[in-house]
């Protein structure tokens, strides 16, 4: 990977934040090369300050870091596109996004399994997702496996809405199933991929 940091006279280089989960561009922030290194090196998003004039990693002080995921250049070696998990709010008005944009993705099973994720880390009494992960595994799994049975029986029969909500009920407790194992559907989509190149 090679930054030309030496076009700009104050040795600075675009770094575009874009959300690895979701797509959303979160914030632009300025990198030389000792924040791309302190960067890679541990794993969180650290900017130049302009107005600081220091390294700044992004959360030091509110604990919203930007937990680095993946990062590209460009074709012209001068701007950086970090995709990372925010921890909170990304910018300091509060807001998901330095654009005042909500942080969610446009591909609804993404949103799903977000909420999901947030039902696990933040467990709540009054959550149905919760208390499955609460139950276990293979309360989980069971619940999948009856799920599976009514779309099974529902698909011999001509309802289709029954047949669907069933559908609908296999599809989110498999969900359930993959974030207690530790998985994504991306995982699995990944398998798929390779199954079909």
């Amino acid at each position: 990977m090679q930054i030309d940091f030496e076009k700009s006279a104050d040795g600075l280089v675009p770094a575009i934040i874009q959300d690895a989960a979701t797509g959303k561009v979160l914030m632009l922030g300025y990198m030389n090369r000792e924040a791309l290194d302190k960067t890679l090196a541990e794993n969180k998003v650290t900017f130049y300050s302009r107005s600081k004039k220091r390294l700044w990693t992004k959360g030091e002080e509110s604990g919203n870091f930007l937990l680095l995921q993946d990062l590209k250049v460009d074709c012209d070696s001068d701007t950086i596109l970090i995709k990372a998990n925010p921890v909170g709010p990304v910018c300091h008005t509060g807001a998901d996004t330095c654009w005042n944009e909500v942080n969610t993705s446009n591909d609804f099973l993404a949103r799903l399994e977000s909420i999901i994720t947030d039902r696990k880390n933040n467990p709540s009494d009054k959550s149905y997702t919760s208390q499955l992960f609460t139950k276990g595994i293979n309360k989980v799994a069971q619940k999948v496996g009856e799920e599976a049975v009514e779309v099974v029986i529902e698909a011999k029969d001509d309802n289709d809405e029954l047949f669907l909500n069933e559908s609908a009920d296999l599809l989110f407790h498999y969900l359930v199933l993959l974030q207690a194992k530790g998985f994504t559907l991306a995982d699995v989509i990944k398998v798929l991929k390779e199954r079909h190149k």
